[in-house]
């Protein structure tokens, strides 16, 4: 009974947003209410369940825990528009695409070299919904419609989600188990190395009204193979700090390579002023690599910490210099710069950045409200221990779990916190090899980036999409069902090795 209900508020969400249309906001606050009613009746959180907090302590908690999540996830996506708002008023975008036609005038090309390697690249230096925030606006410039945009961004990013933020999500695995982030990578990286060309086919699949091509499915293996070898290759020998982002740019070297060798440039163009319309991404980027892989200023950068804690139980951190938005918005500050654009410029595009953040802003909240609930009240701890009863068969569902995590939390990181340790026991349980087991829930908790609520939400925000995240779920949650028991089928196969 308490399985059903834990299951019933993220059913009901996409039911709504799926088969009714329902928007983000409108969909949370329907999971929220069912949420509440049943964590006060089949999950009784009271003064006895909770001493010192009770339900009221409960759900101001999980409330209070909502709103600075939201406000860290806000302070990407608010430098991510206001770039976005200033390429599109100086003509930025218009110069980006026609660099991108240079290379090739196909628009599923044209979405692997964004979609793929530029949203792999920036989830291995920043993570944390930047990949998103910047490759669904890039993606509506060359003319995809924005709900396929933040669709095909969605996917594309997702096979690196688990050695994002230069590894972070297995470093919190390391914390928890007793395993080396050495060994952690070595497994994790296995399953998305032979199954990450899943993804790069559903590109494909998505890109164009007409069905592909011979050649373009051939375009969507070789994407793949250009990022996947070296991103194993890296997960194998040296560790999870640079799989996906070591892959992302060695991978998108190699494509171009072989873009302009095989097919050919569609034209010329002035790289110098793509260049220059590139400005404040490659100052991101620079930014980026600077504060993750120089020790010294890393640790400087870190030692900064926003924190706050409620009766021990609730809590949330922030490090507001090490944070993927401070990094956008220096990127946004001395990218215009760098593009001749005076303060009137940059202070308009803010402006218009904040009016379109205003509507996203519930949503969020709303979403993450019901997340912190349903792990307070313990209805995801329910859906786990429910999920460990499949006994033998529980290899194929491992994954699933991981992508439960994210689904919920909006987080791969947060995920592997919440179910690393659970995985942990069932393999011992059932006599699993451990490894496996726990780079299973990476690999699912990264899976579930695809069809998170906050990253549909988050995505839909800076393509002017607010109401329409179902349409964009419709899109993706195929690419993530698909791709979530391939690697459910795989977790069986190696755990069952000798």
């Amino acid at each position: 009974m308490k399985a059903v209900g834990a299951a019933l508020p993220l059913a009901l969400v996409l039911v709504l947003m799926i088969g009714r249309s329902w928007p983000a906001a409108r969909a949370g606050l329907a999971g929220l209410g069912l949420a509440t009613v049943l964590s006060l009746t089949i999950f009784r959180i009271s003064a006895e369940t909770h001493p010192g907090i009770g339900a009221g302590g409960v759900l101001a908690g999980s409330s209070l825990e909502a709103l600075f999540t939201a406000a860290t996830i806000l302070w990407i996506l608010f430098p991510a528009l206001a770039i976005y708002e200033l390429q599109v008023r100086s003509g930025a975008f218009d110069v980006i695409r026609a660099g991108l036609a240079g290379l090739s005038d196909d628009p599923r090309i044209q979405a692997l070299l964004v979609a793929w390697f530029f949203g792999l690249f920036m989830e291995g230096a920043a993570g944390f919904g930047t990949p998103v925030a910047l490759a669904a606006p890039l993606l509506v410039s060359l003319g995809f419609a924005p709900v396929k945009a933040v669709a095909l961004a969605l996917i594309g990013h997702a096979a690196g989600v688990s050695f994002g933020a230069i590894g972070t999500p297995v470093l919190a695995q390391t914390s928890l188990v007793a395993l080396s982030g050495a060994d952690i990578a070595r497994a994790t990286g296995l399953l998305h190395g032979i199954l990450g060309v899943i993804l790069a086919l559903f590109l494909i699949r998505l890109c164009g009204e007409s069905p592909p091509m011979a050649r373009q499915w051939v375009w969507g293996v070789a994407a793949a193979a250009c990022f996947l070898v070296p991103y194993t290759v890296l997960a194998l020998t040296v560790g999870p700090e640079l799989p996906t982002l070591g892959g992302a740019l060695i991978g998108a070297a190699c494509f171009v390579l072989v873009l302009r060798r095989k097919a050919g440039p569609a034209g010329t163009h002035d790289w110098r002023i793509v260049t220059k319309a590139c400005m404040p991404y490659g100052i991101v980027l620079a930014l980026i690599l600077a504060t993750r892989l120089l020790p010294g200023l890393t640790e400087q950068l870190r030692s900064i910490e926003i924190a706050w804690s409620l009766s021990g139980t609730f809590r949330g951190s922030m490090q507001p210099l090490y944070h993927a938005g401070s990094i956008l918005l220096l990127g946004f500050l001395a990218g215009g710069a760098a593009q001749g654009h005076g303060l009137t410029d940059l202070r308009e595009a803010s402006r218009a950045a904040l009016l379109r953040l205003a509507p996203v802003t519930f949503a969020l909240v709303t979403m993450l409200a019901l997340s912190r609930l349903m792990l307070h009240a313990r209805m995801i701890h329910e859906l786990a221990e429910t999920a460990r009863e499949a006994g033998a068969a529980w290899p194929l569902l491992a994954p699933a779990v991981g992508a439960l995590g994210t689904f919920v939390t909006g987080s791969a990181t947060a995920s592997n916190i919440l179910f690393t340790e659970f995985q942990a026991a069932a393999a011992g349980a059932l006599a699993l090899p451990l490894t496996t087991m726990v780079a299973a829930q990476g690999f699912g908790a990264a899976v579930g980036n695809i069809v998170c609520p906050h990253n549909v939400i988050a995505g839909a925000a800076t393509v002017g999409l607010n109401g329409q995240e179902g349409a964009i779920l419709s899109r993706t949650v195929l690419a993530c069902m698909v791709y979530t028991l391939a690697g459910g089928l795989l977790v069986l196969v190696l755990s069952s090795w000798p």
